[in-house]
């Protein structure tokens, strides 16, 4: 096995590059075919998320593969390589095997213990054999880390640990309400119809949503997912179905907005949700805060003069706005010398206004400096480093629209976080929000399920290995035995069947026996870590035809292939 794995997550890229290394079921499908095309591997699949992309394949070369895969990434991303680079991680071999099993198990979720990424595994395995790319490898692999999830899901309670990233982000969007109280009586827009949308869809009905509407440009899968919702026995949620061109209005009348598409581009503008929350927000003073902060400065400066940073010591530049460049925070670190030179800056600068509108000034921060001088001179230095009080912010209305924007690239403009009235939950936004997560005391056992299976995996296909080899010296030996039998005929013409069977019978027992003991210790030792030159012993001692041994392994690539037509289970 020279399993290898290069790829990028939520765990080792930013959003933004995530975003911009998506790729389309199409550029997957291309992925694979390059994938194998290229001269160090034989394999390929591909796991593409809203929060990863990975690119497995089985390569004969290690430094070779790692540099192929990583150039077919850059250029199926469309993310140069070098941008990339730093952002990318590698498995091999066994270390690969515990990657993707800790995958399927949720453990490396954005979301721990999330449960959806075993769908997605699955259909990676189906487009990879659509593709005709997975071999033996890469099918018991998949097909094993399905095992390993589902077993990690049944055995434990991992569930509990974390929920579908569809829970989590609407648990964001309720402030620590509990999502069936919060989602009562709510009007729900679902934008798109793939397996993300329709997740949303269910858990926003189960939720006690009162309607969904669900848009998508293909009507027809639209109008599918409406019946299901419909149908359901466990809600009694009103569904409809749009089309695309309905969106701008159903923002009107919509609480809370799921988008999930494949869009290349944005699906909903900052114009369209401001648009679309137009008078349905609560009258409140709109605040330009790059107006406020320019007037802080214009305020910190001398009279009828742009901000002074002449005789500063503080570098004004990394001063935030909404804080007085004369104060305790600014001087804060200070040595005596520098100090002093600051308290001359600070007596010949105009009075800040909102220090006087509390009844402070240039005194006020002469007295604090003078303390600060004295501290720095008695000990050297100022002994703490004190952060700025930030100054009020300005209220913001209460939201009136919750978007849920589960897409990668992201559907809904991020400037909608600054828009009044609103409140946009997005991937970067669920990133940052699960880091702090709990986890549960069940990973601790999942962990150790994903262990044991790496194990025994490696041990299955370290056996399998060795298997051909075996077959071919069993199919060996039945051919000496039909060439000595034979030979005796010939001898012994007059031999009746019964003797001739009687004779077969105990030669092909003698064989079995002597070839019994090492066949199945060599099975052994090759399930062993380092076991794979047995099976090249193996061949070397009994002169084992190097193409025998691969017409078995050819046939028994045909049988596997027989059964991953039937798909995956």
């Amino acid at each position: 096995m020279s399993l290898l794995v290069v790829g990028l997550s939520h765990r080792s890229a930013p959003v933004s590059v995530l975003e911009r290394a998506s790729l389309s079921v199409e550029a997957q499908t291309k992925l694979l075919q390059d994938t194998v095309a290229a001269e160090p591997a034989s394999e390929g699949a591909v796991l593409a998320t809203c929060n990863r992309i990975e690119l497995y394949a089985d390569v004969d070369k290690f430094h070779a593969g790692v540099a192929e895969l990583s150039t077919l990434l850059a250029q199926h991303s469309g993310v140069g390589l070098e941008e990339l680079t730093p952002y990318l991680y590698v498995h091999y071999e066994d270390r690969a095997v515990h990657h993707l099993f800790s995958v399927a198990c949720g453990l490396d979720s954005m979301v721990v213990g999330e449960g959806q990424i075993l769908g997605q595994i699955k259909d990676s395995l189906a487009r990879a054999q659509e593709t005709h790319t997975a071999g033996r490898l890469l099918n018991d692999l998949f097909q094993q880390a399905l095992r390993v999830g589902k077993r990690a899901h049944s055995e434990t309670g991992i569930d509990r640990a974390g929920q579908s990233l569809v829970t989590f982000g609407l648990e964001q969007l309720a402030l620590g309400t509990p999502v069936e109280s919060w989602t009562r009586g709510k009007k729900a827009l679902v934008i798109g119809a793939g397996s993300m949308s329709s997740l949303s869809a269910a858990t926003l009905a189960r939720a006690g949503i009162a309607e969904v509407v669900v848009a998508n440009r293909t009507p027809d899968r639209a109008e599918r997912l409406v019946r299901i919702l419909s149908e359901g026995d466990d809600t009694d949620v009103t569904a409809r179905a749009v089309p695309m061109t309905s969106v701008p209005f159903e923002l009107t009348r919509a609480d809370v907005v799921v988008s999930c598409t494949g869009a290349t581009g944005l699906v909903l503008t900052a114009d369209m949700i401001a648009a679309g929350v137009e008078g349905r927000v609560d009258e409140a003073p709109v605040v330009d805060l790059d107006a406020v902060a320019e007037e802080d400065a214009r305020e910190s400066a001398p009279a009828g003069q742009p901000p002074a940073e002449d005789g500063c010591p503080v570098d004004l530049p990394t001063v935030r706005p909404g804080f007085s460049v004369m104060g305790e925070a600014a001087v804060a670190g200070m040595d005596a010398a520098t100090l002093e030179q600051h308290g001359a800056w600070a007596a010949g600068s105009a009075v800040d206004r909102r220090d006087a509108a509390r009844g402070t000034g240039p005194e006020a921060d002469a007295e604090v400096i003078g303390a600060l001088a004295a501290t720095a001179s008695a000990i050297g230095r100022i002994p703490e480093r004190r952060r700025p009080e930030q100054v009020d912010a300005p209220p913001r209305p209460q939201p009136v629209l919750f978007l849920l924007d589960l897409a990668m690239p992201r559907d809904v403009d991020a400037a909608a976080h600054r828009l009044p009235g609103v409140r946009l939950v997005d991937i970067e936004s669920l990133a940052e929000a699960s880091a702090d997560a709990p986890m549960a005391a069940d990973v601790d056992q999942v962990r150790r399920i994903v262990s044991d299976e790496v194990a025994a995996f490696g041990a299955a296909q370290r056996a399998a290995h060795i298997t051909p080899t075996v077959v071919a010296l069993r199919t060996m030996a039945a051919d000496v035995v039909a060439g000595e039998m034979v030979r005796l005929e010939g001898r012994l013409p007059g031999l009746d069947d019964k003797h001739r069977a009687e004779i077969t019978q105990t030669v092909r027992r003698v064989v079995d026996k002597l070839l019994h003991a090492p066949t199945v210790r060599v099975k052994q030792l090759a399930a062993e870590p380092g076991g794979a030159g047995y099976a090249d012993a193996l061949r070397t001692l009994f002169d084992l035809d190097p193409e025998t041994v691969a017409s078995v392994s050819r046939a028994e690539e045909s049988t596997e292939k027989n059964a991953e037509n039937r798909g995956p289970g």
